[in-house]
């Protein structure tokens, strides 16, 4: 045991190395979180997203995901992009596309897995053989319960970590490994009566503090869903077309947000205050062009049309946006795509 602690004291320096901004070390014991999970998926909170009951009981166990798996590594890496056109500004500007200030740069996942891979490789290199796994939103992980159990932070009542100086705006990544580390020691929670998150909400998708239900949430609705996106919900997405950080934004310790230092993180393209108008115009080449290496790319190019056209009817009545509406009409669209440009352009007469 004094080499597993031993091991551990040096993990935060080599994590350091590696670009981390904090890491922790978490036991595999969910217990806990388990229940919650259970209890939320039994609400249908989840939405469509039937893969996180269909793995089971691997999410909240990790010895099943992974056999052998003893401690898990959790590390975080701030996102926050500097410099950027402010949030707050392009949400109030409604011919702007705000996209969630993650997704501004290279995909994230390819990120933290690259550098977790060296974290195992410098550790193999310390005491030999080693079996472990990496995650970066790849498996049904319970990466938020790990982390706070990781001391990486606590779970606010929007269901993101926070920690207090570091706001919330960081990814979180996994390393299942073997070792029988001792675990780092959760954070005390810090939220208070503050109900911020809850009422900035624009489609009341917290639905009481620490409660998400996903079928109301622009971020899960603009992203993970692929349907037609309800009525009731259209209007209130704004010019919000990948992901929403409003419960974020409004959160006060996110005053001691860090910037992130990685180059990988910083925009491209002027995401950060491209015109809808812009963006609408791209075809599935050029999507696929100007997205690639980035998070976004993957919904696909008939999603970025369906939730650039309800922003689009969102907008202020303009003829170059209903020109634009119904130029995109004469092709070739898809039934989703055609249905929300329709929407667009009764929005817009």
């Amino acid at each position: 045991m004094a080499l597993m602690a031993d091991i551990s004291a040096k993990l935060p320096e080599w994590g350091a190395e590696l670009g981390f901004d904090a890491l922790g070390i978490s036991s595999i014991d969910l217990s806990s979180a388990e229940q919650s999970l259970w209890a939320w998926l039994a609400q249908g909170y989840q939405g469509d997203m039937e893969w996180m009951q269909r793995h089971g009981t691997k999410r909240s166990r990790p010895a099943e995901l992974v056999e052998g798996t003893l401690s898990i590594i959790s590390v975080r890496m701030n996102y926050w992009p500097e410099p950027s056109t402010p949030a707050e500004m392009v949400l109030n500007h409604p011919e702007l596309a705000y996209i969630s200030r993650y997704a501004l740069g290279r995909d994230y996942h390819k990120v933290l897995r690259q550098r977790l891979e060296k974290l195992a490789e410098r550790l193999q290199t310390e005491i030999g053989f080693l079996r472990y796994r990496v995650f970066v939103d790849s498996a049904p992980v319970l990466e938020k319960p790990i982390a706070v159990k990781a001391g990486l932070g606590w779970l606010g009542k929007h269901t993101n970590l926070i920690h207090r100086s570091a706001g919330s705006y960081f990814f979180l990544g996994e390393l299942y490994t073997d070792l029988p580390l001792p675990e780092t020691g959760a954070s005390t929670e810090h939220c208070g009566s503050c109900t911020a998150c809850l009422d900035i909400c624009p489609t009341q998708a917290i639905i009481q503090p620490y409660l998400l239900d996903a079928n109301r949430c622009i971020s899960y609705l603009s992203i993970e869903y692929a349907g037609s996106i309800p009525l009731e919900f259209r209007p209130l997405m704004g010019n919000r077309i990948y992901g929403c950080d409003d419960c974020q934004l409004i959160c006060p310790w996110n005053r001691f947000a860090q910037v992130s230092t990685e180059y990988d993180f910083q925009i491209r393209h002027q995401l950060d205050r491209a015109s809808l108008l812009e963006l609408f115009a791209w075809d599935e080449t050029t999507f696929l062009a100007k997205l690639a290496g980035t998070a976004i790319r993957r919904i696909g190019h008939e999603r970025w049309l369906r939730n650039l056209a309800i922003a689009l009817g969102n907008a202020p009545p303009s003829h170059h946006i209903r020109d634009a509406l119904l130029a995109k009409l004469d092709t070739a669209l898809s039934p989703l795509v055609r249905e929300h440009v329709e929407w667009a352009l009764q929005r817009q007469t």
